[in-house]
């Protein structure tokens, strides 16, 4: 089948029978999940049950459990995980390995309700001014340990049955605004770039799935990443880059102009698919009409990253949560 190049989201807790019909008739790739959407274990289930039926297929359903701040499975009945860099920072010399292990434990905690991807690992690179509204989502501050870090947290998820998506390529750890709200700008000189903000995205170019990020580098070109071909080709070229490239939410302020537009141009720019998490059923109408469905070579890539979803390998959960506390003490 042909996916429409969408990755849409849902207004609440079951789909409406209006939500059925239209995903039915768009057929997207995938669909992302929110706070909005989770109440507990069955009703999570069914709701991911209800939007594999209603496209007639396993699409992937995604997820940002990066934990901390960024985690829509929480207490009671989800574990909380400490943000990553404090994770980091805890676990010390053992990060690596505690790193595989929060990627394995989350994969269990998500393929348990449905959850088949996550919008992890984020290998933004750590600087002194990032936003505060990523930097304690950062693996670190040197890009050959945050690619470290990076693999380790994506093979544990890999191997649990979930599809990584890494994030925010090809990255946005300079940013000091948050691309929520505003139009990050980066002035850093291209070889600095490739040095720190790329690297990472270079050492896991083989994963799967990828995220945008909505900046300017001022040394690249003056539109936002998303939307410039001269990124993405940095991306496809430079980075070496091959998996499907989602867009960071269509509908963040960031990016200034219609739906239709920011869809369109996202496209044309060389993302495969566009990702809308915020909005009300006409508008997720508008993005789903402009994106359409996938083009030869985003097609080939969707199925590629299928592919890569395996089922779950054997591991005892009650031991590798003992290793994990052991780990971080």
């Amino acid at each position: 089948m042909n996916f429409g190049a969408t990755i849409l989201d849902a207004d609440g807790l079951r789909l409406t029978s209006d939500e059925i019909a239209f995903f039915r008739d768009v057929l997207p790739f995938g669909f992302i999940l929110f706070a909005r959407n989770i109440d507990n274990p069955d009703q999570v289930r069914a709701l991911c049950a209800d939007m594999r039926n209603a496209v007639g297929y396993e699409c992937p359903i995604t997820i940002d459990q990066e934990g901390g701040r960024v985690q829509r499975l929480r207490a009671p009945r989800w574990r909380e995980w400490l943000p990553p860099l404090d994770f980091v920072t805890a676990a010390g010399d053992q990060a690596e390995r505690a790193m595989y292990l929060r990627g394995r434990v989350i994969a269990h905690e998500l393929r348990a309700i449905g959850v088949d991807s996550n919008c992890a690992p984020m290998v933004d690179v750590a600087c002194d001014n990032s936003h505060p509204f990523l930097r304690n989502r950062c693996y670190g501050a040197d890009a050959g340990t945050v690619a470290t870090l990076g693999r380790a947290h994506a093979q544990g998820m890999l191997d649990g049955g979930v599809l990584p998506v890494v994030k925010h390529i090809p990255g946005h750890g300079r940013a000091t605004q948050d691309s929520h709200f505003d139009l990050p700008i980066v002035a850093a000189p291209r070889a600095d770039l490739d040095a720190q903000d790329f690297a990472p995205f270079k050492a896991l170019n083989d994963l799967p799935m990828g995220m945008t990020a909505h900046l300017v580098y001022d040394a690249i070109d003056a539109a936002p990443a998303t939307l410039s071909p001269k990124v993405m080709d940095v991306i496809r070229t430079d980075i070496g880059f091959d998996g499907l490239i989602m867009t960071d939410d269509i509908s963040m302020k960031a990016l200034s102009g219609s739906l239709t537009d920011l869809s369109r141009g996202a496209l044309d720019a060389g993302c495969d698919v566009i990702l809308h998490c915020n909005g009300t059923l006409a508008e997720r109408m508008e993005v789903a009409a402009a994106a359409g469905e996938m083009c030869a070579q985003a097609q080939r890539r969707a199925e590629a990253a299928l592919a890569a979803r395996h089922t779950p390998d054997d591991i005892d959960i009650s031991a590798a949560d003992a290793e994990l506390e052991s780990l971080l003490k």
